[in-house]
């Protein structure tokens, strides 16, 4: 028996025409960040910090189901389009918008069970800041200018919203208003760097590299074997820790001298990029020994190069 193939069965087909960007669906996003945060949790070196951001992930969930944002224009979308740039560069287009959901961000985990003492003068602060002030610890957040104590740990939770309306805003687009951006591996939309990479499974996806955006969470295509940095095709190499299984490893460049962690669902379908990079600290630390430099920080930590753990096992090279 043949099936008749229905609309968008053919395309689905196509692996000659793989889906260039991926654009995110927020709430579904964010639920599943923080249950895969609570799932890595156990047993983790750094355990009450992934609750704590999975905390974040499930208010980031319910802001994302009543946040309004304003999608960019046609006039906006001709213009990067023309220019190959990033169509929204996250620093200069923050929406008002985010204001709100920094408020029920910090609402929700004031009176979360389990929080920390040591962050409620945090909370407090980001409450009653101006939103003047606000902003610009918004844009310092984005560009990585953060040298105070008090920007560090008010980091997340200011990365938390901007995430959810930058999402919101990505979610309203259509895959023709995303420009060809150079070079190819900053986000399209918003121009910031990707946290990390994640080979996809299932229909059109299935076997594709995506580079996954740390702020507006929309991820764009790049071909496997290429590094993520300086797009180099040669002496690109596979690391992990000893003992650990490969669903998370380290993609390092000889070339520029860097790496960044790529996440496979091949080898373990519930992973998800921000969320499992955060959970392998250990990989991290055990790459700062080598002379490779991380392409790009977490935004969910800012200080992820602080505290080593004692006796860290090896790594092996791929």
């Amino acid at each position: 028996m043949q099936r008749i193939l229905q609309p968008g069965d053919i395309e689905t087909l196509d692996r000659t025409n793989p889906q260039r960007v991926r654009l995110p669906q927020p709430a579904q996003i964010f639920a599943e960040r923080a249950a895969r945060l609570e799932q890595k949790a156990d047993g983790n070196p750094i355990a009450d910090y992934l609750r704590l951001v999975a905390q974040i992930a499930r208010a980031q969930q319910k802001a994302a189901a009543t946040v309004q944002t304003a999608a960019p224009d046609a006039a906006q979308i001709a213009q990067a389009q023309e220019h190959s740039m990033p169509l929204l560069p996250a620093a200069s287009h923050i929406d008002p918008a985010w204001h709100g959901v920094l408020d029920q961000i910090v609402a929700a985990l004031a009176d979360a069970p389990g929080l920390p003492d040591a962050l409620q003068p945090t909370l407090s602060a980001l409450r009653e800041m101006e939103h003047s002030a606000r902003d610009a610890l918004a844009r310092r957040v984005l560009l990585g200018l953060l040298t105070e104590s008090g920007d560090l740990a008010a980091a997340p939770f200011i990365t938390a919203a901007l995430q959810v309306v930058f999402a919101d805003r990505a979610s309203q687009l259509q895959e023709s208003d995303i420009p060809y951006t150079d070079p190819a591996t900053i986000c399209p939309v918003c121009g910031t760097a990707p946290v990390a990479s994640v080979i996809r499974i299932g229909g059109r996806d299935a076997g594709l590299r995506y580079l996954h955006c740390g702020a507006c969470c929309t991820e764009w295509h790049m071909v496997r074997v290429k590094c993520s940095h300086c797009e180099s095709t040669k002496g690109v190499r596979y690391q992990k820790v000893d003992g650990a299984d490969d669903s998370v490893l380290a993609e390092t460049c000889d070339q520029c001298h860097t790496y960044r962690k790529i996440s496979n669902q091949e080898k373990d379908p519930l992973v998800e990029p921000l969320a499992d990079d955060l959970a392998t600290l250990m990989l991290d630390l055990l790459m700062s020994e080598t002379d490779f430099a991380r392409a790009s920080i977490n935004p969910m930590l800012p200080m992820a190069d602080s505290d080593e753990p004692p006796d860290a096992p090896s790594t092996t090279t791929h």
